[in-house]
């Protein structure tokens, strides 16, 4: 059993009366019951989020003045089962089953947008094991629906969609250095009709020291208004999605990793390099009507990513040192012209110290560095590093941990512009970098 109860204060360290972080409300709670027997294990559970946040001017907020104001209420329900059925020493049955209903209202002023948004899945599956394959099969059913509450003009946007999927995994081992797992699923949707699913992964173990891995595969993704662009806008003046005429974003992809580990003495060493590629078709945009409104149509092109990602790892008596490196290249190229995609940093680093005596002591410094990047309005955002410490001291019973986050206090705020207009009616601009600037929390952990 978990539950939870958090509140926290309108947050402005800029001073320029809008909000950093929101007032809000949230509460938690979430049993699981473990059932288990001779041939048959199984849980079940269930879990409920309801959350009410407030931002925007600060005076509307602490004086309920006048004022632009954001309100954003959730409530989110679901439950999870899961139960397993051993047939023999080889084969198991599983079935498995999750519902979500999700209400969501969000305002601000002049408009409101609520609606109900549930979805369940099920899936039954079949898992044989042999001497050197294992082999998953199965059927599984999905559902979608919204139903929106009409609090204008607009054309509801409500939808229905079942999805109907079949699939089958094997992952073969004829040695110890070698595996190779292959993979197929087919879906049908009614409206966008239906999709197979191929993928496959091979790891090759070249010594004890040194292990690759190459993978590849399709994916697809449904129509949906759901997505960052029409939340920044707050669903406002979009259309529905036209069916008729929408069809699925399908994707691409593959990827091959590089491990190595070692020891020098007492000093320990490993090194990751993962280099991938996605290609990304008929992504669905935002275009602007002849009626003032928007509505999402297929792009005629695609956008792809492409990059690596390294991290190092040293060891030594109780410290570990972690340094990352993440280059990603995403563009668009729409109408055969290539562009950067927004809000997507070509450069990251990542840098980790820790110091931890089990049981004892943990101490730890972090920084992270995010390269400049294009935002929507065609604007260049700064490069900034973020940095932090933290530190645990443990006993039998308790212990007594501090955090410090952003102590550089970092903020958009404070080297670009986060709105245009006036502060009673804010255009909002890209957030790319944080807002809460320098933050310290800790706590107590008890033991029983």
């Amino acid at each position: 059993m978990f539950g939870s109860a958090n509140a926290g204060a309108a947050y402005d360290p800029a001073g320029i009366e809008l909000t950093a972080i929101p007032k809000f409300k949230r509460y938690t709670i979430n049993p699981k019951l473990f059932l288990y027997g001779d041939k048959t294990n199984a849980n079940i559970g269930f879990s409920y989020i309801t959350e009410n946040r407030t931002g925007g001017n600060m005076n509307y907020i602490k004086h309920n003045t006048p004022g632009y104001f954001e309100k954003n209420n959730t409530d989110r329900f679901s439950t999870q089962l899961d139960i397993q059925h051993k047939l023999n020493d080889n084969s198991t049955l599983q079935f498995k089953n999750s519902y979500s209903g999700f209400n969501r209202l969000i305002a601000i002023p002049g408009y409101i947008f609520q609606g109900r948004q549930q979805s369940s899945y099920s899936e039954l599956n079949f898992t044989a094991k042999k001497e050197k394959a294992l082999w998953i099969a199965g059927l599984n059913f999905l559902t979608d629906d919204f139903k929106e509450k009409q609090h204008n003009t607009m054309l509801l946007r409500n939808y229905h969609y079942n999805t109907y999927g079949v699939f089958v995994q094997n992952t073969w081992t004829p040695a110890s250095h070698f595996s190779l797992e292959t993979g197929l699923r087919g879906d049908y949707v009614k409206q966008y009709g239906f999709e197979l699913l191929p993928r496959i992964s091979a790891m090759f173990k070249v010594s004890p020291a040194f292990t690759a891995r190459l993978g590849g595969g399709l994916g697809y993704k449904t129509p949906t208004v759901f997505t960052e662009d029409a939340e920044r806008i707050q669903f406002q003046h979009i259309l529905p999605i036209n069916e008729a005429t929408a069809i699925n974003e399908k994707s691409v992809g593959g990827n091959v990793d590089f491990n190595y580990k070692t020891h020098i003495g007492r000093l320990g060493f490993s090194a990751n390099v993962l280099l991938f590629y996605t290609k990304l078709h008929n992504p669905q945009v935002l275009k602007d009507t002849s009626e003032g409104n928007k509505a999402f149509v297929n792009a005629n092109g695609h956008i792809d990513t492409k990059g690596l990602e390294t991290n190092l790892r040293f060891t030594y008596s109780n410290f570990k040192l972690f340094i990352g490196y993440t280059y990603a290249g995403v563009n668009s190229h729409y109408n055969n012209t290539e562009s950067w995609f927004p809000l997507t940093p070509r450069h990251r680093l990542n840098n980790v110290l820790m110091y931890e005596k089990e049981d004892d002591i943990k101490i730890g410094l972090e920084a992270y560095y995010y390269s400049p990047q294009k935002l929507t309005d065609g604007a260049m955002g700064k490069s900034y590093w973020m940095c932090g410490a933290m530190a645990e001291k443990c006993w039998d019973k308790f212990s007594v941990f501090i955090n410090f986050e952003n102590i550089l206090d970092v903020r958009q705020t404070k080297f670009d512009t986060i709105y245009t207009g006036t502060i009673d009616n804010p255009i909002f601009r890209d957030i790319y970098a944080p807002l809460d600037g320098f933050v310290v929390n800790g706590g107590i952990k008890l033991k029983f």
